[in-house]
């Protein structure tokens, strides 16, 4: 059996799309390309257990969408599995359909199942409106494909969480899925050479040095509870799992004789307590700290200890991405953050005087939030980076993404302004707010002119010390650029 992991070119004026390995959808105009984890680890292991694989990521490889098409139906895989979002679920129901169409001419068979957050929020959709054999609910694409492929070949029991047609057509399942009892610890190494991992090592803003790379050491983040955040429909609460630290200081071992010379450690929170003691130590007493540099999300008032915070650096990690959100207590808990605002200044404190490089995101548009709301919020960022406690900052427009209870608030309260998904990708307001859309986006902008002071910058050039922090610096200066044309005055058709 040929198995084809596809990301099909989505084709729009609006941009790049920013699908693959994201919590949030976005059209960036100045292109992204991040390494999908779980589907490569999907990828390896379903060539480990002798099926025929072929990455196919048109997105990244920059294909055209007639050249993808033609591409994949010469390929003739028996089954294509493509990860989707609510902003282009539609768009993937009418590639399916065309698929299936150019298969049929050529008298070809082909299976096709979807993945991703929305598919699990929804699965019935999906079969209701296109031709789409299979759904995979969950997080675990690795075990679940692998699972369905046997299914198809061996005849295996499905496990839980897939959705089907039945014999007479209805709409099946398998039942709930049940990704804890997957064992991360026996999955292989990820294949990069098979998984192309190069197309995703340059175009990534994060990478202060390239090539780059991603891993994920845990599914997804031990907290799991915030509210908006549609990775929590994959890895729900209380099902938190991590590899081995051990296990996880082996794949930097790979990553580092493939050259890469910067990691994102993807996971949703990176494990802390003593996962986390014994992956700095085992960083620096193999030596890795001296060959890459590692950057990782990380909650605000997870770590309180400062030593911890100077560990990590002497481990070789840089960039830790802080999720902030919004400097309004009122709004944190809404967001159910469990995160109390006078705990984000010193968290960021010890931080930065480790030498670490503090990232925090904010997002824009929460309805209960007024024009003074996000006055506050911007005021206590610049109130961060004049103090120093800020390296790099990204703002975005909050999307309440089917699954999350966030979207089921909206819903309740009669606050979304339209249920159409391809709008639900950061270029309008998709909710009622105190503020308008205009409004919001110009905030959006202002975030992200709120660090581009005199002082800021001349720090950043007396920061620079060789070629790749100058490379660095341009990249950063370009994606800034690509966000404010993002949320530019004007809506993108």
């Amino acid at each position: 059996m040929k198995i084809a992991i596809s990301y099909p070119p989505l084709e729009s004026n609006k941009g790049v799309p920013l699908l693959s390995q994201n919590r949030q959808f976005q059209w960036f105009s100045d292109a992204t390309f991040i390494y999908p984890v779980v589907p490569a680890q999907a990828a390896t292991l379903l060539m480990e257990n002798d099926y025929a694989v072929f990455w196919d990521d048109g997105i990244a490889e920059k294909l055209s969408y007639a050249d993808w098409l033609e591409r994949i139906v010469q390929a003739k895989p028996d089954l294509i599995a493509i990860e989707t979002k609510t902003p282009v679920i539609k768009k993937h129901w009418a590639i399916i359909d065309e698929l299936k169409e150019q298969f049929k001419i050529k008298n070809l068979k082909l299976r096709i199942v979807l993945l991703g957050d929305h598919v699990t929020a929804n699965p019935e959709e999906s079969l209701e409106n296109s031709s789409v054999d299979y759904v995979l609910t969950g997080g675990d694409y690795d075990f679940a494909l692998l699972n369905l492929a046997n299914h198809l070949t061996k005849s295996e029991p499905l496990e839980g969480g897939v959705w089907y047609r039945g014999e007479n057509g209805e709409i099946s399942t398998s039942g709930s899925a049940d990704i804890a009892k997957h064992n991360l610890e026996s999955l292989p190494v990820i294949d990069r050479k098979l998984t192309r991992w190069e197309l995703y090592s340059q175009a990534n803003g994060n990478f202060k040095l390239t090539p780059g790379a991603y891993m994920m050491s845990g599914r997804d983040c031990w907290w799991g509870m915030c509210s908006f955040c549609s990775w929590t429909t994959l890895f729900p609460q209380k099902k938190y799992r991590a590899i081995s630290a051990k296990k996880a200081l082996d794949e930097v071992g790979h990553l580092i004789d493939l050259g890469v010379r910067e990691i994102m450690e993807d996971s949703g929170t990176l494990p802390i307590g003593d996962w986390l003691l014994e992956f700095c130590q085992g960083m620096i007493s193999r030596g890795y700290n001296k060959k890459v540099v590692i950057d990782c999300n990380m909650r605000l008032n997870a770590i309180r200890d400062a030593k911890v915070y100077q560990l990590m650096k002497r481990a070789g990690f840089r960039m830790i991405l802080f999720g902030f959100e919004s400097a309004n207590q009122a709004t944190l808990d809404r967001l159910n953050k469990n995160l109390k605002i006078e705990e984000v200044e010193p968290a960021l404190a010890m931080c930065s005087r480790a030498g670490l490089e503090p990232h925090l995101t904010v997002m824009i548009g929460y309805p209960w939030e007024t024009q003074a709301d996000a006055e506050n919020s911007l005021n206590f960022v610049k109130k961060l980076f004049a103090k120093g406690l800020l390296s790099s900052l990204q703002a975005t427009l909050l999307i309440p993404y089917p699954g999350t209870p966030l979207y089921e608030y909206c819903r309740k309260n009669g606050l979304l302004l339209t249920e159409e998904y391809d709008r639900f990708d950061q270029s309008e307001r998709v909710m009622k707010a105190e503020m308008s859309e205009a409004e919001i986006k110009k905030m959006i902008r202002n975030f992200y002119r709120s660090f581009l002071t005199p002082k800021f910058i001349l720090q950043k050039i007396v920061a620079i010390h060789n070629l790749d922090e100058v490379k660095f610096a341009v990249r950063a200066g370009l994606k800034i650029v690509g966000h404010l044309k993002d949320f530019s005055r004007k809506k993108n058709n």
